[in-house]
C-alpha cells in the first residue's frame, strides 16, 4: 500500500527542490508579463496578455512534464539516450536547410513542426540528450581500459558532431556543450590522458571552424563576425567607446546596466520598469536586469538564494545516491543548469560578452524552459529512488558489476 502511495505521490522526489522550482516558476510570470510589453510595442508581436498566457501555458506544461518524467525509471531514460541523441542530431542537420527565423533570431536555430505554428530549438534537446548519453556510456565503461578508437568514436565523435552543428548559429551554446561535456568526463572518471586529448582535439576543431568562417565562404551565414564584434566591444573600456557604431554595439549592455542601477535596493515595483521598452530581449536574455530594476537588490538576492538552494539540493541528491549512474547524471544535469544560470546573470551585469542564454525557469521562451523542466524532472526522479535503494540494502559503494548492471 505504501509503495502504491509513493508511486502516485503528487510531489515525488526531493520536497525542498520541488518547493524551490514551484516558487521560481510562479514568480516568473510577473517579470515576463512586465517585460513582454517590449514585444508588443517595440517588436510589434502579440499582446502582453497573449504572451502572459503563452508563458503560463509553458510553465504548467513544464511542471506536468517534470512530474511525468517521474513515472519512468531514470535508467531507462539513459538506455534510450543514444537513440534520442541520433534523432536530435538528425533534427540539427535538418535545421541547416529548413530553419525558421523567430523574432530576429538566427534562421537555423529554430525548426517548425509541419502543419502547425509550433517552432522549437533542436540544439537544446540535442545538448540534453548528449549529456545523458555521456553519463550512461561513462558508467557502463567506468573501469575498463578503452581503445583510443572507442573514445574517438563513442565520446569525442558525438560531442564534436553536436558542437559543429550548433556552433554555426549559436556559439555560446556550442561552447557550453564542450565545457559541460568536459566536466562530465572528469566527474565520470575518464582517464586523464583522454581528457587532455579531448581538450587538444576540441581546440583544433574550434581553430579550424574559426578559420573557415572568417577566411572562407565554406560556412555560409555564420555568426562568427558577430561574436568577434561582441568580444571586441566587451574588451573596450567605456571611455574608449566614442563613435556611434561602438555605442550601437554596446547598447544592450548599457541599457541593462542602467536598469540594474535604476532598481537600487528595493526596486521600482512589479511592472514599473522604465527601461524594459528600451532593452532588447528584455523578456528573455536580459530579464535579470528587469528583475533587478523592478524588485531591487533585495529581490535579486532572494532569487539568487533560491537558485543556490536548488544547486545545493542537486549536489546533496547526487552525494546521497548510491548508484553511480544516478549520481553522475544528477551532477551533470545540475552543471548544465548552473552554467546557464551563471552565464545569463554574468551577461546582465557585464562580466562576460553578450550571449543568448536564457535565465532558467524564468526567461520567456518555450524550448529552453521545457528542457530545464525535463532536467529537473530527471533529477527529482533520481532523488525519489534514493529511499528505494536504501530499503533494498544497497551500500554507498557499488561493485563494478552493480554499476554496469544498473546503467
Amino acid at each position: 500500500m505504501q509503495e502504491r502511495e509513493n508511486k502516485f505521490e503528487l510531489l515525488k522526489g526531493d520536497k525542498v527542490l520541488w518547493s524551490v522550482i514551484l516558487l521560481i516558476s510562479f514568480f516568473s510570470v510577473f517579470p515576463v508579463y512586465s517585460a513582454s510589453s517590449n514585444l508588443e510595442y517595440i517588436v510589434n508581436s502579440g499582446t502582453t496578455t497573449s504572451h502572459l498566457i503563452k508563458h503560463s501555458f509553458f510553465v504548467v506544461l513544464g511542471l506536468a512534464i517534470m512530474r511525468g518524467v517521474g513515472y519512468f525509471k531514470y535508467e531507462h531514460i539513459g538506455k534510450l539516450s543514444s537513440y534520442l541523441l541520433v534523432f536530435t542530431i538528425a533534427l540539427l542537420g535538418l535545421t541547416m536547410f529548413s530553419g525558421q527565423t523567430i523574432d530576429g533570431a538566427s534562421a537555423s536555430r529554430w525548426l517548425k513542426i509541419p502543419g502547425t505554428p509550433i517552432s522549437f530549438q533542436p540544439s537544446s534537446f540535442a545538448y540534453l540528450m548528449l549529456i545523458i548519453y555521456l553519463c550512461r556510456y561513462l558508467t557502463k565503461k567506468i573501469k575498463r581500459e578503452r581503445l583510443p578508437i572507442e573514445n574517438i568514436f563513442y565520446i569525442f565523435g558525438p560531442v564534436l558532431l553536436v558542437f559543429g552543428l550548433v556552433a554555426k548559429d549559436n556559439g555560446s551554446t556550442a561552447l557550453m556543450i564542450l565545457m559541460v561535456s568536459l566536466i562530465v568526463m572528469l566527474i565520470g572518471q575518464l582517464d586523464k590522458k583522454y581528457i587532455f586529448g579531448f581538450v587538444g582535439l576540441s581546440s583544433v576543431m574550434i581553430g579550424i571552424f574559426m578559420f573557415l568562417a572568417l577566411k572562407t565562404d565554406l560556412i555560409g551565414s555564420n555568426r562568427v563576425h558577430t561574436w568577434m564584434s561582441r568580444v571586441e566591444t566587451f574588451t573596450k573600456k567605456e571611455n574608449q567607446i566614442e563613435d556611434e557604431a561602438d555605442k550601437a554595439k554596446n547598447y544592450q549592455v548599457m541599457q541593462a546596466k542602467a536598469a540594474i542601477v535604476h532598481g537600487g535596493i528595493t526596486g521600482m515595483g512589479p511592472g514599473k520598469s522604465a527601461l524594459k521598452q528600451m532593452l532588447p530581449q528584455s523578456a528573455s536574455d536580459f530579464i535579470f536586469a528587469i528583475i533587478v530594476e523592478e524588485y531591487g537588490f533585495i529581490g535579486a538576492t532572494v532569487l539568487i538564494a533560491l537558485y543556490l538552494i536548488m544547486i545545493i539540493r542537486i549536489v546533496m541528491i547526487a552525494s546521497k545516491m548510491p548508484a553511480f549512474f544516478g549520481s553522475l547524471l544528477v551532477l551533470s544535469l545540475g552543471t548544465m543548469i548552473f552554467m546557464q544560470l551563471t552565464v545569463n546573470i554574468a551577461v546582465a551585469i557585464n562580466l562576460i560578452p553578450v550571449t543568448g542564454q536564457p535565465l532558467p525557469l524564468i526567461s520567456y521562451g518555450g524550448t529552453s524552459m521545457l528542457v530545464t523542466y525535463i532536467q529537473l524532472g530527471i533529477i527529482l526522479n533520481v532523488s525519489s529512488r534514493i529511499q528505494v535503494y536504501d530499503e533494498e540494502g544497497m551500500g554507498k559503494k557499488q561493485s563494478i558489476e552493480e554499476i554496469n548492471d544498473i546503467a
